[in-house]
């Protein structure tokens, strides 16, 4: 099992956990291609998918997951929860808990908000996203998608591109990659760039032809319009022309390297459409693979049956 009681960020992941997930997801992905995708692994335990956030594909994910690990899933939001009456969120997860659930799913606007659920609950949390902050199982999956690409992840170079400074993705994918022995570049306009790259352990660069031939995995990032606040940006076309990755980059790139991006995507901005859809892209396998993941992380917090894995 585990060596963190609750999935709040990577930075608590040893290579062993990390491991641990990406192994267990294997098999709960060759489970996922059955003709009957669900086995008995969390039978009678219940989990809350809290998502104060919207989100597609990340709760669609969890529920997906939850349900083919059969366990019981109560769907909650920010309009539907009393928190809306003014209720706290503490006072909110207390009572709930109070209902012997067994795990929380937290989505959430602002950093910290699954590190305040891990202190008002005994049950289980894992983090789905908090504002700028970390988005641990983006990672997981990001991470089993690289891996079964080219069979390991240490020594592999990756490039994280775009939009940095606002990116929960960005923290979480640069944290696990480091600690199963990847090593990761930075790339952005200086206006979304981090302020400490040495805080996350890598390089920052402003000049994504610079490093693109040398990366094995070029990881695109969303332009987050949402998460500005006004902050002054390029325009789409020079933004494009700079940092967006179209079909002369990717001609650049090695023979055996991929694409990832965690959607959804600017098309025309950030990743152009020939890219997206070309053969080295690997958006739609991060997203099939976000269901095995996920099942990997909450069967492993939960202590789920061992025999329920068949």
């Amino acid at each position: 099992m585990l060596s963190v009681k609750n999935l709040i960020d990577t930075t608590s992941l040893t290579a062993d956990d990390i491991t641990q997930i990406l192994d267990l997801g294997r098999t709960f992905a060759e489970v996922n291609n059955r003709d009957v995708k669900k086995v008995p692994a969390l039978r009678g335990r219940t989990i809350v998918n809290l998502f104060l956030e919207p989100s597609t594909r990340t709760r669609s994910s969890f529920e997906l997951a939850e349900k083919r690990l059969s366990a019981d899933a109560l769907n909650m939001g920010g309009s539907t929860s009393s928190v809306v009456k003014g209720e706290s969120l503490a006072d909110t997860i207390q009572t709930i808990s109070a209902m012997n659930v067994d795990m929380f799913i937290c989505r959430a606007q602002f950093a910290g908000t699954p590190e305040l659920i891990t202190q008002n609950t005994d049950a289980k949390v894992i983090n789905a996203g908090d504002g700028k902050h970390q988005h641990p199982t983006q990672a997981m999956l990001d991470l089993f998608t690289i891996r079964e690409h080219f069979g390991h992840l240490d020594g592999l170079k990756v490039a994280i591109v775009g939009d940095l400074l606002h990116s929960r993705v960005c923290g979480s994918l640069a944290a696990a990659l480091k600690t199963m022995g990847a090593e990761v570049v930075f790339v952005g306009p200086p206006t979304f760039q981090v302020i400490d790259p040495a805080y996350y352990g890598v390089e920052q660069t402003a000049n994504l032809d610079e490093v693109i031939e040398e990366c094995d995995v070029v990881y695109m990032l969303r332009v987050q319009l949402e998460r500005m606040g006004g902050a002054a940006i390029p325009s789409r076309r020079e933004y494009n022309r700079l940092y967006g990755l179209d079909e002369t980059r990717l001609k650049r790139m090695k023979e055996n390297s991929i694409v990832c991006h965690p959607g959804p995507m600017n098309r025309g901005m950030e990743i152009m459409p020939e890219v997206a859809d070309s053969a080295k892209a690997r958006i739609l396998d991060q997203v099939n693979a976000g269901v095995a993941t996920r099942m990997a992380a909450m069967y492993l917090l939960l202590g789920g049956e061992s025999d329920g894995l068949a």
